[in-house]
């Protein structure tokens, strides 16, 4: 059988190719640590990479979003424990009021619940770290409450300049939490306000402002009965608030760890999908790269035999 003059030589440019290919993909793999890098080299495998990565950006999403929402609640929290503090002082004050108060003692728990209000509206107006007033609802640009004052300077009224809609954020799919609460709300449906709140009674300023004015004008009979009712009704109102804050952050809490968890599980999945045997691809290198000197060196003296040699 008669072989053809250009035979070997593109046998050997084939198969040193093809080592070469191969040493050139070992060598990425030791410097990458990774199995693959196109989807040529694995068409099913980075196809599961990929899903894998999109399942992981969305973990990570959800976690930003909980810290997010955790923070929010933290700050809700803490304006919510200092006007639960507040009403309580002034409940304290409300009842202490009997028929020996003298009007001296009666100017002064005026004074005092005026303090009081003044505090009470800096709380309602609490911002987060960004700058956003927190209980406006969705309008976070602008203070949620604002006071009208007398030439004493004395609160007369105080006005909620946010809406009835709340942010939320999804922290697991299709599971969406609002760490949010509502300054007021008086439409009798959604959340319940915090400060004003038509179901449970619930109306702070006003309440504080005639609770001040029953002093100032010395109704001790308004102060022990209607303002302590009132009073009674906001307290009730803000306990119910720092409850529902309470299962916020329970579950937020909750579904971080599971986030956690998750997030080192896809970790885990992708390592295991993608990363290279060192020790394996190493001593692979080494194979291809001896069976590439090999192949170099034999075809060269193969292709250094002229014709002269097959004649003499």
């Amino acid at each position: 059988m008669r072989v053809s003059s250009s035979a070997f030589p593109d046998s050997f440019i084939y198969e040193t190719n093809q080592l070469q290919n191969q040493q050139t993909l070992l060598q990425t793999e030791a410097t990458t640590g990774l199995q693959f890098t196109t989807a040529g080299q694995n068409p099913a495998g980075m196809s599961e990479a990929l899903d894998l990565q999109a399942d992981s950006s969305a973990n990570t999403q959800y976690q930003n979003n909980i810290t997010q929402l955790q923070d929010s609640a933290t700050t809700s929290y803490n304006a919510l424990n200092g006007l639960q503090t507040l009403i309580s002082q002034a409940s304290t004050i409300a009842a202490g009021v009997g028929g020996t108060t003298s009007p001296s003692g009666l100017a002064q728990d005026a004074t005092q619940i005026g303090s009081i209000i003044q505090q009470a509206l800096q709380l309602a107006n609490t911002q987060d770290s960004n700058g956003n007033y927190i209980f406006g609802g969705t309008n976070v640009s602008e203070p949620s409450f604002v006071a009208a004052t007398d030439s004493n300077g004395n609160v007369t009224g105080v006005t909620y300049q946010g809406n009835t809609s709340i942010a939320g954020a999804e922290i697991a799919p299709g599971v969406t939490v609002s760490a949010q609460t509502l300054g007021a709300n008086t439409t009798g449906t959604g959340p319940r306000g915090l400060i004003t709140d038509t179901r449970s009674g619930a109306d702070l300023f006003n309440h504080l402002v005639s609770l001040q004015n029953d002093l100032s004008s010395g109704n001790i009979s308004a102060v022990t009965s209607t303002d302590t009712e009132n009073l009674s009704n906001d307290e009730s109102n803000i306990a119910y608030q720092v409850g529902s804050n309470g299962v916020v952050q329970s579950t937020l809490t909750n579904t971080n760890d599971v986030a956690t968890q998750q997030g080192t599980t896809l970790t885990t999945q992708m390592s295991n999908l993608t990363s290279a045997n060192l020790a394996t691809t190493l001593t692979q290198l080494q194979q291809t790269q001896t069976a590439y000197q090999a192949a170099l060196e034999s075809g060269v003296q193969v292709m250094q035999i002229s014709l002269l040699n097959y004649l003499y």
